[in-house]
This record gives structure tokens, C-alpha cells and sequence, in this order.
């Protein structure tokens, strides 16, 4: 930065120099649509429940984030007091909530305590009250095969609640009239993989009315003994209908359903779980390789142009 505002003023092909400020210009086609302006709310804890080991869910009462998030979009949290930490942390929409009226009133999120908040967030009570920005990203695409699988690895079964409530036609999200689906998939799927039983969160959430809950264990306590993968290939080997995969969890985990996917040409969605800080395209701090053509690449913000990205485009 820095030098004569004329000289950093100029433009060339997909770079610019702007008040010093060297950018690149997003021209490919994975540039997301203009997305509504995040908004900052204040919200309530109305509920902190244990999902598994060392995972829990947290109820915020907002009802303005609630009407406007949709399924794979995730918000920022953080203290209203302190600075410590000083940062907010993203969290994937898990699931919104109505009010008797069946008017949405808040969120649902889920997380692993690994850290210093999510420490402080698994003794959070009802009435304590934080700072959320959102809703952030891109969110899955509503969709439109004959069959949806949802692979979920870890704490990556979080987004697909709300996934498979939309494709089921049981909830809606967002804004009345924001997302259509025109023709809801004949068969709805999540192939879930954790470490052992004592981790898969959520099982009870997911008892709905058509969906196919499928688990894999590493250890076999519970489900399929092996890799979240056999159950996918599994799957992709089991019919000819017209199929779609969304998935989220571990880098390698996803490396391996694109894998997969790419070879029994079936297209695929992944949702990168990265650190970032801002949340919203500011500070760069959650880039992502993506391709742009050919073998050539180039840094995408997972919190604008993602956190959903075509598995093909993405560099793992």
C-alpha cells in the first residue's frame, strides 16, 4: 500500500490497484449472487442441551436471524461483554424454531467444545445474553435430483437438519417466496460417520418421517464398522435415479466424497468447516483454492463465495 492515489488507480484484466489496495476481481462463475447485508443482533440463551460427547446445542431466541437463514448458511457469535475471547466464532444453522404462532423465533447450532468459548458456551443458561451476525455465506442449493445424500462426518451433520426438513417439505427458510423447490427428491438420505457411538449427536433429531438415517462407527459400536465412504459408495451403486451429494466434516473425509462422486459422475456440494474471523469478507483470514479454469486456481472467501462450493471447483 501506499504511493501515488493515480498510479494505484489502475486496472488490468482480473487485478486492480484501488487506493492502494491490491485486489483481485472475482469473474468466474463460482462468484455467489449479491447477498443480503449481515446484520448485528442482540440475542437471548433460551436453552443449552448436551447432543453427545464433549457436544451440545444451544436455542437462541432471535426471531430476526430466524426468518432470514437458510439451509447451510451460519452466523458469528460472541460475548456481549468482555473481550476475551476477542474474536466471534461461526456456527452452522443447525435448525430454527417457532413460536406458537409458528412464526420463526429463533436458531439452533450445534457444537464441539474444543476451545476457549466453546468451553464458556457448554455453561451458558437460559438468559444469558450474546452478540450474533449473520445470516452469513451461501447456503446448499435447493435441490433437484431424485435422490439427495447428505455425508456428514463428525460434527458435519450439523447443516443437514435443516436440509433435509426443506427437501422433505416439511419446513421452509428464508424470506416467504426465497427458495423454491419445484420438484422435492423421491428419496432423502444422510450417511453419517463418527469415531464411536458416544459422539453421533443428534439421532433423535433426525427420526423424521422419510428420512434414511445410516451411521458408520470407526470402532463399530454402532451402525456400519468402517468409513462413512462404504455407505456412500454403497448408495451410489444401489440405484440409477438422478442423485445429488451434500456434504460437510473433515478435509480428508470430504476429499474422499468428491472422489467418489466424481467418479460415478454424480454432482457434488461440500461445505468447508474453516477458521475465519470476521465473518463477512473483510479481514481473509478463511481463503480457499478454488479452480478457475483449466489447471489454473485461485483464493476464494469461504465466509462470501462459500462455505458451500461444487466439490469439482474446489481444491482439497
Amino acid at each position: 500500500t501506499g504511493g501515488d492515489s493515480e498510479k494505484c488507480s489502475r486496472v488490468s484484466g482480473r487485478h486492480a490497484c484501488i487506493r492502494g489496495i491490491f485486489v483481485t476481481r472475482n469473474t468466474d462463475a463460482v462468484a455467489p449472487p449479491m447477498l443480503p447485508l449481515p446484520q448485528q443482533h442482540e440475542a437471548e440463551v433460551e436453552s443449552v442441551r448436551r447432543m453427545a460427547r464433549s457436544t451440545w446445542c444451544v436455542r437462541l431466541s432471535q426471531p430476526d436471524l430466524a426468518r432470514r437463514i437458510l439451509p447451510g448458511q451460519f452466523f458469528m457469535i460472541r460475548l456481549t461483554d468482555g473481550t476475551d475471547p476477542l474474536l466471534g466464532r461461526p456456527f452452522a444453522l443447525y435448525d430454527t424454531f417457532l413460536d406458537t404462532a409458528g412464526n420463526p423465533a429463533g436458531v439452533e447450532f450445534g457444537f464441539v467444545v474444543v476451545g476457549k468459548l466453546t468451553a464458556l458456551m457448554a455453561d451458558w443458561r437460559a438468559g444469558t445474553r450474546v452478540r450474533v451476525w449473520g445470516p452469513l455465506g451461501n447456503g446448499f442449493p435447493v435441490p433437484t435430483a431424485e435422490r439427495l445424500l447428505c455425508v456428514a462426518g463428525g460434527i458435519g451433520q450439523t447443516p443437514f437438519l435443516a436440509v433435509a426438513q426443506e427437501a422433505l417439505g416439511r419446513r421452509s427458510y428464508g424470506e416467504p417466496g426465497q427458495r423454491r423447490c419445484r420438484q422435492r427428491p423421491d428419496s432423502v438420505s444422510l450417511l453419517y460417520g463418527v469415531r464411536s457411538r458416544d459422539y453421533a449427536a443428534g439421532l433423535d433429531d433426525f427420526d423424521l418421517p422419510g428420512l434414511t438415517v445410516r451411521l458408520a462407527t470407526d470402532d463399530g459400536s454402532a451402525g456400519h464398522h468402517g468409513l462413512v465412504t462404504d455407505l456412500l459408495i454403497e448408495e451410489l451403486n444401489r440405484s440409477t435415479d438422478s442423485t445429488q451429494v451434500y456434504c460437510c466434516g473433515p478435509e480428508p473425509m470430504m476429499k474422499a466424497v468428491s472422489d467418489r462422486c466424481q467418479d460415478a459422475g454424480v454432482p457434488c456440494w461440500v461445505s468447508l468447516e474453516t477458521p475465519m474471523a470476521c465473518g463477512f469478507g473483510a479481514c481473509f483470514s478463511c481463503v480457499a483454492k478454488v479452480r478457475t479454469g483449466g489447471d489454473t486456481w485461485d483464493y476464494r472467501r469461504t465466509c462470501v463465495e462459500g462455505p458451500v462450493f461444487p466439490a469439482d471447483r474446489i481444491i482439497l
